[in-house]
């Protein structure tokens, strides 16, 4: 029985990386699902589904928007980043990816529906940007290896998207721009910090060892 429970153990953290990472299977097959149909039975119809800003019918697109996309080439564009990306920030552990993950889809989404331009925004490039600034925000605020070796491997890959936060035209930049900041701040709280620094006076250093000149204050003296 205990030999059970250990090999439970041992299990667990491939189980649960095994589950985020099947969730964003899942996510980019229904993506692509969704293009294919779109694309070839509804004459691109479900498009017009995503964010419409400060419009009371367009508030539902938060939870659509990020599964649509205007074309395969903008699909393709976001389908390995959001794999790679996602996975990275899956290594922390199943909940904290979902808790990141609905944390930008809600909350980025929101802040687009309450602050963006344009009329329609749609795509998963809001996610993408998400999971970029959650591993910088896990980076920042534990500096471990655990947290930093995922975060240089993102900005290696991938460090040249932060250019899609710059306002330019045809492009959901308020959807990089929130994705980006939700991601980073809900990191930021999820995770420890790094453990405070011993104090000076407790280290003892080699050559401050049996040194006859060192005098020890709470020792008593004698006043002759």
């Amino acid at each position: 029985m205990a030999d059970a429970e250990r090999g439970d153990q041992r299990t667990w953290p491939a189980r649960v990386l095994r589950s985020a990472v099947a969730a964003l299977a899942v996510a980019v097959v229904v993506m692509w699902a969704l293009e294919l149909v779109d694309s070839t039975l509804l004459d691109d119809r479900l498009q017009g589904n995503g964010i419409g800003p400060r419009r009371i019918d367009g508030l539902d697109g938060i939870l659509w928007g990020p599964f649509l996309h205007s074309s395969f080439g903008h699909l393709a564009s976001n389908t390995v980043p959001f794999l790679v990306l996602g996975w990275l920030t899956a290594l922390r552990g199943f909940r904290y990816w979902l808790t990141v993950t609905l944390a930008v889809a809600i909350g980025g989404g929101g802040l687009v529906w309450l602050l963006g331009g344009g009329s329609n925004h749609i795509g998963a490039s809001g996610l993408v940007f998400g999971y970029f600034g959650a591993l910088m925000g896990a980076a920042l605020r534990s500096r471990r290896p655990a947290t930093l070796a995922p975060a240089l491997v993102a900005v290696f890959l991938y460090g040249t998207i932060l250019a899609g936060v710059v306002p330019q035209a045809d492009i959901s930049w308020e959807g990089h721009l929130f994705g980006l900041v939700v991601g980073f701040v809900v990191a930021y709280r999820l995770v420890d910090p790094p453990p405070p620094p011993a104090p000076d006076d407790d280290i003892m250093y080699p050559w401050e060892i049996d040194e006859p000149w060192r005098i020890d204050d709470t020792s008593p003296t004698d006043d002759g």
